[in-house]
């Protein structure tokens, strides 16, 4: 699999548009199976603080890249675009993946809509976001300033779950190190790739 910003990548090629907090799992996933057909592009990671702009940057790259492939997959979740991204999808005949978020999608779509009513009080990381926890958590939040806001910021949380969709015990670690934190109870829960590794495969 390559990162491509080719023009020309030839025939029966697909492309993945992906969120960049799913590179490191997209390449591990191509790598470990051999989807040699497949390129990667990301767009940033911190889209996901404004939502809004993800449809706008999803069409954009999604126009750049049409001609040089044969399909585009996105991989995005509806990340909370509130039906924007599936509908533009759907305007633009690209398939997306299913699912309301990583968080679900990682699980299962289907197990995570089963926990959900139990779950009102979890803060989810992942292992991007166990890695990225101060650029994506604690700095966009003013933590690093101002941690007195802490208990403002988490009120309504009582639970941090790592979905780890790997076993490397130094991100266990730093999961545990992110809820004494913010002051929740640690719980890791080994998800593998879920249904981000259905839906590439699905690509042929």
């Amino acid at each position: 699999m390559n990162h491509s910003d080719a023009t020309t990548p030839g025939k029966g090629r697909i492309l993945i548009l992906a969120c960049g907090a799913l590179a490191h799992e997209i390449l591990a996933l191509t790598q470990t199976n051999g989807w040699d057909h497949l390129d990667l592009t990301c767009l940033p990671a911190n889209l996901h603080n404004t939502p809004d702009h993800i449809p706008g940057a999803v069409e954009q790259a999604v126009e750049k890249h049409r001609d040089a492939y044969e399909q585009i997959f996105v991989a995005y979740a509806d990340c909370g675009t509130g039906g924007r991204l599936q509908t533009l999808c759907d305007r633009l005949g690209v398939e997306m993946i299913r699912g309301p978020h990583c968080y679900s999608f990682f699980e299962g779509n289907e197990a995570f809509e089963q926990r959900a009513d139990g779950e009102i009080d979890v803060f989810y990381l992942t292992d991007f976001l166990t890695r990225q926890f101060d650029a994506f958590v604690i700095k966009p939040l003013g933590l690093d300033r101002h941690p007195e806001l802490r208990d403002m910021y988490f009120a309504h949380y009582t639970r941090l779950v790592y979905q780890a969709q790997t076993n490397d015990p130094a991100l266990d670690e730093m999961a545990q190190a992110a809820a004494k934190r913010l002051g929740l109870t640690y719980e890791r829960r080994f998800t593998g790739y879920g249904d981000l590794a259905t839906a590439l495969a699905d690509l042929g």
